[in-house]
């Protein structure tokens, strides 16, 4: 067979084949949702209706419509059709579908590769899409759940327009299961299904707006109401009538779901857009969104005991010395987690997020700690002073290591007027506590440490120390 050979029946409504396929849409009226994109006089649908559309990426969650929107925009565009799986094609098949792209061109004829789960190819896969995307042989559509800008060779990125799309709204689902029970040349029509449109939001709900796991449960629930299927349309011989109906009830519905669809990738951007929107709002003091934030990663199957370092995180970057108990309780939180596993471990989480959440807030260590990394790599490593060496050998005293040194434990106020930074950082302050929480009082003993220090300083005794230094010297 020709690689350009049509596929038999891909366009017709054989029963056989999953709902969800047989109800693709097959032009831009039928479509549904991305309307930024391909609504009237927007930048897709006028290169569409234009037939200019170059090369081009489709980023998107899974059930959006990209594969079939890579179709309706070869159909438009008369040109040829190849589709790619990037989990099964070789850079054999790659080579060969581009020479038999480069000899058609010369007939005439366009081809666009649409390639599904693009991040999938490894550079030399990517790669050898190039040179033909820059000749013009073909038009490449890669379709992709993930961020392009991680996934795609920049070289290839460059050479392409990336396209986001949206999931779909529980309205726009629900319009297209509605068609679908309506339909009686590709849909379900024939089997006479009725079903309230609180059904039908439930299925569109609990698919997280992924129109193709909608037709998924739709079928199953269909198949669940004992209605005949089209191609079984009698009883006993006797043709079914059509004001005989069968009910899909919310029921049926929940058996068919048995649970629910969340869209979540562990090793995705998902991942990382869900870790995020939970820390920014414990962050933000939001119990209430950090729980659901949560939820939505636990239920989805994320490493419990990944959420649990990530919140311990939380612990120390946001709150700090605000609430030295925070740690500890994350650190508790963790343990159990790790000791009675999940789903019981989820509520030790529970209580470690909301905890965060309402605690007291301060990056003082936090950013602290950033200055003096800041310190560390752009200044030079002076020596530690001598009176803050350790003089166990009499090589070392005579050096003068440990001399001047002052036992703050011997003192009445137990505070020295001692230097403890290097000299080219001499007298530079990293911590700056708020009046959050615990910092506020900390922040007053180091006020109080402070006046102490310079009390010692200027007394009597402190004078007489430093004129005994510079005649040693």
């Amino acid at each position: 067979m020709s690689l350009f050979q049509p596929i038999p029946n891909a366009g017709g409504a054989d029963s056989t084949r999953p709902l969800a396929d047989r109800m693709r849409p097959r032009t831009l009226e039928e479509y549904a949702g991305q309307e930024h994109l391909i609504g009237p006089g927007k930048p897709l649908r006028v290169q569409i209706e234009r037939d200019d559309s170059g090369s081009m990426i489709f980023w998107g969650p899974p059930g959006t419509g990209k594969t079939t929107l890579a179709k309706i925009i070869a159909n438009m565009t008369k040109a040829e059709f190849i589709e790619f799986s990037a989990v099964l094609a070789g850079i054999k098949e790659i080579k060969q579908v581009m020479a038999d792209a480069e000899r058609a061109r010369q007939y005439g004829t366009r081809t666009i590769v649409f390639i599904d789960e693009i991040h999938r190819f490894n550079k030399a896969q990517q790669d050898a899409f190039l040179p033909h995307v820059e000749k013009g042989n073909i038009r490449l559509i890669g379709a992709t759940t993930e961020n392009p800008s991680f996934e795609i060779n920049s070289a290839l990125l460059s050479r392409t327009r990336v396209y986001v799309l949206q999931p779909l709204t529980e309205e726009q689902i629900v319009r297209l299961l509605r068609r679908a029970l309506e339909d009686r040349e590709r849909g379900l029509g024939e089997m006479h299904l009725r079903a309230s449109d609180e059904v039908l939001k439930k299925i569109a709900s609990y698919t997280s707006g992924d129109a193709r796991s909608a037709y998924n449960v739709l079928e199953v629930a269909a198949g669940l109401t004992n209605a005949p299927l089209p191609a079984n349309a009698a009883r006993n011989g006797a043709p079914v009538s059509d004001d005989v109906s069968h009910e899909i009830t919310d029921e049926i519905v929940r058996d068919a779901l048995q649970k629910r669809i969340l869209l979540y990738d562990k090793a995705g951007e998902e991942h990382y857009n869900l870790i995020s929107a939970l820390h920014k709002s414990v962050r933000n003091s939001d119990p209430d969104a950090a729980l659901y934030w949560l939820g939505r990663m636990l239920e989805a199957g994320e490493d419990p005991l990944y959420v649990a370092r990530r919140v311990v995180r939380m612990a120390v970057e946001d709150i700090g010395l605000a609430d030295p108990n925070a740690l500890s309780l994350c650190m508790a939180a963790r343990d159990a987690v790790d000791f009675i596993g999940m789903p019981e471990g989820n509520l030790a989480l529970a209580q470690a997020v909301v905890y965060l959440s309402v605690a007291p807030k301060s990056n003082a260590l936090y950013t602290a700690y950033g200055s003096v990394q800041q310190d560390v790599e752009q200044t030079s490593a002076d020596s530690v002073p001598l009176h803050l060496r350790n003089a166990p050998t009499s090589l070392m005293k005579g050096l003068g290591y440990a001399r001047g040194y002052q036992y703050a434990q011997d003192l009445g106020n137990k505070v020295a007027d001692m230097q403890c930074l290097p000299d080219n950082l001499r007298d530079r302050v990293y911590y700056h506590p708020t009046n959050e929480g615990i910092e506020k009082r900390i922040r007053e003993r180091m006020e109080e440490i402070k006046r102490r220090r310079s009390r010692v300083a200027n007394s009597p005794a402190a004078a007489e120390d430093r004129n005994s230094d510079r005649e040693a010297g």
